[in-house]
């Protein structure tokens, strides 16, 4: 037998306890669907049928009367688990310092620190809002966000979401310059630099945009500054979807296109084995990210 999957015992329990698929789905959030493969997979698992369909309800079958109080069990034992991380992240105190971009400290974070205080209130967080890479070896920040993973063999480096980006524009731009169908007519059109105008041109040139130096006019290697100065009508520019879901005053443009992607990497030296509040930390971070 397999190592059992908590989703599936989950699945199996909330069923048991309300009668039908649909119920059981509401109650965790899930479709029928889902559950139902839950289920399914936890039968197969056991090689054992675990409830009988009797109309439009299910009932448990004399093997899944005799697991429900084991299952019962384990929840018990995940909610004691539970409430013993919860007492430990509560006593919990010291310093952590996150390094991430200003752009990412001001409109993705707010709402996983919103949480880290709630799970570990007698902490201080120090957040690091800088566009440069900042040395962890040097203890300059504790945990960094960032797109590119480090080289040092001394950190540790998960790569915890294949983020996605698009480019935007203020409806005055667009209502100036006319909007572009096509990502080459993006070369005709301003830019907003976001501090590296080079890089920005051989990032976007293999997608058929065939930009210069005379494209970007204005910019900032303030990321905060240089987003305002798209959301004032200044030139176009590439941003994460994630933060213009806490943003406003632009317009997607090219919507047919497939996304850019580019990948966040949380970094953090080898303390993390032995340091409770970076490791609490780093592990909400990992799960906020990965959308957990």
């Amino acid at each position: 037998m397999n190592t059992l999957d908590w989703t599936h015992i989950r699945a199996f329990l909330a069923t048991a306890e309300t009668g039908s698929l649909s119920a059981a789905a509401r109650q965790l959030g899930l479709t029928q669907p889902t559950l139902s493969r839950q289920v399914a997979a936890l039968e197969a698992n056991l090689g054992l049928m675990l409830f009988e369909r009797l109309g439009r309800s299910l009932a448990l079958t004399d093997a899944g009367h005799e697991l429900l109080p084991h299952g019962r069990k384990m929840v018990e034992g995940a909610n004691g688990l539970s409430l013993a991380a919860s007492a430990q992240a509560q006593s919990i105190e010291g310093t952590v310092r996150i390094t991430a971009s200003d752009v990412m400290s001001a409109f993705v974070l707010p709402p996983v620190l919103h949480q880290l205080r709630q799970q570990a209130p007698r902490l201080t967080i120090d957040i690091v809002a800088a566009n440069d890479i900042r040395d962890l070896m040097r203890r300059e920040a504790d945990i960094a966000i960032r797109h590119v993973r480090p080289e040092q063999p001394e950190l540790i480096a998960r790569l915890v979401q294949e983020a996605t980006a698009h480019f935007y524009a203020a409806p005055s731009y667009l209502q100036r310059r006319g909007r572009p169908e096509s990502f080459s007519a993006l070369s005709a059109h301003d830019f907003v630099n976001f501090g590296d105008v080079q890089r920005s041109i051989d990032f976007l040139t293999p997608l058929g945009i065939d930009l210069s130096k005379d494209n970007f006019k204005i910019g900032s290697n303030s990321g905060l500054a240089a987003w305002e100065l798209v959301r004032q009508g200044f030139g176009i520019g590439a941003m994460a979807d994630d933060v213009v879901k806490h943003s406003s005053g632009v317009e997607r443009l090219l919507t047919d296109q497939p996304p850019l992607r580019f990948p966040v990497w949380l970094t953090t030296h080898r303390e993390l084995h032995t340091s409770r509040r970076i490791r609490l930390v780093y592990d909400l971070l990992a799960d906020y990210f990965s959308g957990k």
